[in-house]
């Protein structure tokens, strides 16, 4: 446990809160205790459900409640966090009955997946919200980047105005603030120097492709 908590850079208080983190009910099972980690999932759940959504609405306030949904689905479905735990090599310290180890549960994206939430609500119920932020939003904020854009609104803007090639237009950056973990963009799309667009986001993309998206609503589209 010791080696996980410098991994994941804290340290509990409460040892027994890891402890039961990291242990599968096939384990609990054949020890007979009865004391697995699935209460600590369904908090974790809820946890990990208010953080992103709080980071995704404060880092997005131009984008509609429907895709922050979906946002938020793809950050916290059983895949990503699968991803996440395997960075932290989660699987490697979980405690498995021989069935369950023999099976391959190390490996094993429901029940590491499981694991990761349970572990975001021991840190939770150790050291606090602020605590629990600080371990998964690193995990979130990659996620949001790495996300395909639901719909590719740049594409669809070329296409509309390559309709007719007089025109010229241009994503033009006029404002970037925050320092380096927490940038964020403004632009706006220019066509024959007018601003028929403006976006903003987390990274220059995000913030042209939210452009773009106000350009094809102002035209109707």
């Amino acid at each position: 446990m010791t080696e996980l908590e410098k991994i994941i850079n804290y340290e509990f208080k409460d040892k027994t809160l890891l402890s039961r983190a990291l242990t599968h009910s096939s384990y609990a099972n054949e020890k007979g205790s009865g004391k697995d980690n699935e209460r600590l999932e369904f908090l974790g759940d809820s946890v990990l459900g208010f953080i992103a959504a709080e980071f995704l609405f404060s880092s997005n306030r131009t984008i509609d409640e429907g895709e922050l949904t979906r946002m938020r689905a793809y950050a916290v479905r059983e895949e990503t966090l699968f991803e996440y735990a395997e960075e932290i090599g989660l699987g490697n310290f979980l405690m498995l009955g021989k069935g369950e180890e023999l099976s391959g549960g190390r490996k094993r994206p429901s029940v590491v997946s499981d694991a990761f939430e349970a572990l975001i609500a021991a840190i939770y119920l150790d050291g606090g919200i602020q605590a629990a932020k600080d371990f998964v939003l690193p995990f979130i904020e990659r996620a949001e980047e790495e996300k395909p854009i639901v719909k590719d609104y740049k594409s669809a803007l070329q296409e509309v105005l390559q309709q007719n090639p007089t025109e010229k237009f241009e994503y033009v950056v006029v404002e970037e603030t925050g320092p380096d973990h927490d940038k964020r963009f403004v632009v706006e799309v220019h066509m024959n120097s007018n601003v028929i667009g403006r976006g903003e986001g987390t990274s220059k993309k995000r913030a042209e492709q939210q452009a773009a998206k106000d350009a094809l609503e102002l035209m109707g589209l």
